[in-house]
């Protein structure tokens, strides 16, 4: 049985404009001990889908569909079943770590804090525990930085911090949300690696959300493009990567920056923007930025097409993409 089963999820945001459909039918699984990663632009529904697996979702969403976890159905679950879940077998990181720590509280007593909570540790043995969690996680000077607040430390710092937390109770699925955007480029690779390390080193499966098709290709199994708020493109990542199915995929793969180029080369682009969720269209969400849309796919939501074995892609004209 998998750890993760996702299966037609769909969120309704309540927005200026009425109603939204944020997510429209996610459906995904995810092992034990497995990698996963959701990729594509701003606004397509990856973050919202880690908020929804958290029971964090914004104030009036509603989510419909199933999300089970460990055979446990985790839609319609009660803010303290909630609380007892996360931090303690699910566990986040989120990508901007100044606002995911708390300005007030040092930084010994924020890592603690679940095993307060969660496993029952009285405050020195809190306080010890965390120290290990820090050095596990090469924060220069640990120990010094027990009493310290959030803003005394660097960005990178301040990361590893929130990883720590995140891994404080040893839990099950990691979630991490971008967890290098407002680093710069030396210290995202350091960042990946100590998370690709830990997750094996201890066993848990991994969520990752990016929108580097670089960091997929070194990090995840399987990864999902994401689109509209639906999921447009899934697979082993060494198919997806091979075969690049959808046009959207095509359209991200082509967009890479890449070494060699000639100065002052042009990056291709994807023409148009992602659509505001209340102007989702009823058929495919790429069809207006899409070069090889007809009438049929602006009627309705395609079905996932096979591509390969355990690759789909939710496009009627896969015949057509080279």
């Amino acid at each position: 049985m998998a750890l993760l089963e996702v299966d037609r999820l769909r969120v309704t945001l309540r927005t200026a404009r009425g109603p939204a459909d944020a997510l429209r039918g996610v459906s995904f699984s995810l092992d034990r001990g497995g990698t996963l990663g959701l990729i594509g632009e701003s606004g397509c529904g990856k973050s919202i889908t880690a908020l929804a697996l958290m029971g964090l979702l914004p104030e009036g969403a509603r989510a419909e569909g199933s999300v089970r976890f460990d055979g446990r159905e985790l839609l319609g679950l009660d803010e303290a079943g909630w609380c007892r879940l996360r931090g303690d077998r699910v566990a986040m990181v989120f990508q901007e770590p100044m606002t995911a720590l708390n300005p007030l509280h040092t930084i010994g007593h924020q890592v603690g804090e679940s095993l307060r909570l969660h496993r029952g540790l009285g405050t020195a043995a809190a306080r010890a525990e965390a120290l290990r969690l820090l050095e596990r996680v090469q924060l220069p000077q640990a120990a010094r930085r027990l009493d310290a607040h959030p803003h005394q430390l660097s960005g990178g710092q301040r990361q590893r911090v929130v990883i720590a937390i995140a891994l404080a109770c040893g839990p099950d699925l990691l979630i991490a949300d971008e967890p290098t955007t407002a680093l710069d480029v030396t210290l995202q690779r350091e960042m990946l690696d100590l998370i690709g390390r830990l997750v094996e080193e201890d066993g848990m499966a991994l969520l990752l959300i990016s929108h580097d098709l670089g960091v997929m290709a070194e990090t995840v199994q399987h990864m999902l493009v994401m689109y509209g708020g639906t999921v447009v493109e899934s697979g082993p990542t060494a198919s997806v990567f091979e075969r690049l199915a959808h046009p959207y995929t095509r359209g991200l793969f082509a967009a890479r920056p890449r070494m060699g180029l000639p100065r002052g080369s042009r990056l291709a682009t994807i023409r148009g923007r992602v659509p505001e969720l209340a102007d989702l269209p009823a058929g495919c969400a790429f069809a207006e930025r899409c070069d090889l849309a007809v009438d049929a796919c602006r009627r309705a939501l395609p079905d996932p097409a096979p591509v390969a074995p355990g690759h789909t892609a939710r496009c009627i004209r896969l015949d057509a993409v080279r």
